[in-house]
């Protein structure tokens, strides 16, 4: 079940603006071709057979919506009053679509002080086993390890998700978690899902899908302004390695134990804890028993 121990490292505090995105273009219309009759005293003479030809009048093809600026996010929102703060708010998905039997396997990179380590065991193993997952990428960590997220982004096994700007939970309100301090209203609360959409746009060519707050904490006004600038809120039915806390054993029985439909968090800026080994316990067991794994845009 969702809970549990989320830190994963500290935060400090930033603040960038995404661009809006370009609209399509509208696709030519077809044209139809008029037929040749035929000739006489063999001398061909082209002779319509139908009246003028008329072209289809040309349907546009809808613009995407454009993304709001930081200051209409503010109006928007400003005055909005959140009602609701946790793991599990409107607008959080907490585990796969119903019926689905298959398991998401999630791993956050923090970032910053105590946070930007990279568990290349965990990595390997996932690797070696074709397992997929959804890594959810602070823009610290993304800064200090350059040549690794290069290397993720490339492999096809992985998915790379927005875990924000400065790892902060996501609060209109200024309200923390695990003694992480939030965001202190909506202008922070965009520069923190905005900041680090920018940049991995830039560095994938094309924006991420879904985001994940530091300590995946959020108010319900938090939520709907991820939604507006185009992401999913990932959350997750099981824990699986504490905030980075767990022994290997802890870490092998929760991730062991999750059921199908669920998305497992864990993180991958630890190595040495562990993650690695628990989940390298965990997964060619549910292998051998069937299970699927995927990433969260396969079936979301």
């Amino acid at each position: 079940m969702a809970g549990g121990v989320l830190t994963g490292c500290r935060a400090t505090s930033a603040s960038t603006s995404l661009a809006g995105a370009a609209p399509s273009s509208v696709s030519a219309p077809e044209t139809a071709d008029a037929t040749a009759a035929g000739g006489i005293s063999g001398e061909a003479a082209a002779a319509p057979t139908s009246g003028p030809t008329v072209a289809p009048t040309p349907v546009p093809t809808p613009a995407p919506a454009k993304e709001p600026t930081r200051a209409e996010v503010v109006e928007r929102y400003g005055a909005a009053a959140p009602t609701d703060w946790g793991l599990e708010v409107a607008g959080v998905i907490t585990e796969l679509p119903e019926g689905e039997r298959a398991t998401a396997l999630t791993f956050d990179a923090c970032g910053g002080p105590g946070g930007n380590g990279y568990d290349a065991a965990l990595i390997d193993f996932l690797r070696a086993h074709a397992v997929p997952a959804t890594l959810f990428l602070n823009a610290r960590w993304i800064d200090a390890n350059p040549d690794e997220f290069e290397q993720l982004a490339a492999d096809p096994l992985f998915e790379i998700g927005n875990h924000g700007t400065v790892h902060r939970p996501l609060s209109v309100t200024g309200r923390s978690a695990y003694g992480i301090a939030g965001t202190d209203d909506v202008g922070e609360v965009y520069d923190e899902v905005a900041g680090n959409a920018q940049k991995l746009a830039g560095l994938l060519g094309h924006p991420p899908r879904f985001f994940r707050s530091g300590t995946a904490h959020y108010d319900d006004v938090a939520t709907r302004v991820v939604a507006d600038l185009g992401e999913r809120v990932a959350g997750f039915t099981v824990n699986g390695d504490g905030g980075a806390t767990l022994s290997a054993a802890q870490v092998r029985q929760e991730v062991g134990s999750a059921p199908p439909g669920a998305i497992v968090i864990g993180h991958m800026n630890h190595p040495g804890g562990g993650t690695a080994p628990g989940v390298a316990a965990a997964v060619p067991g549910m292998l051998a028993a069937g299970r699927r794994f995927v990433r969260l845009s396969d079936v979301l």
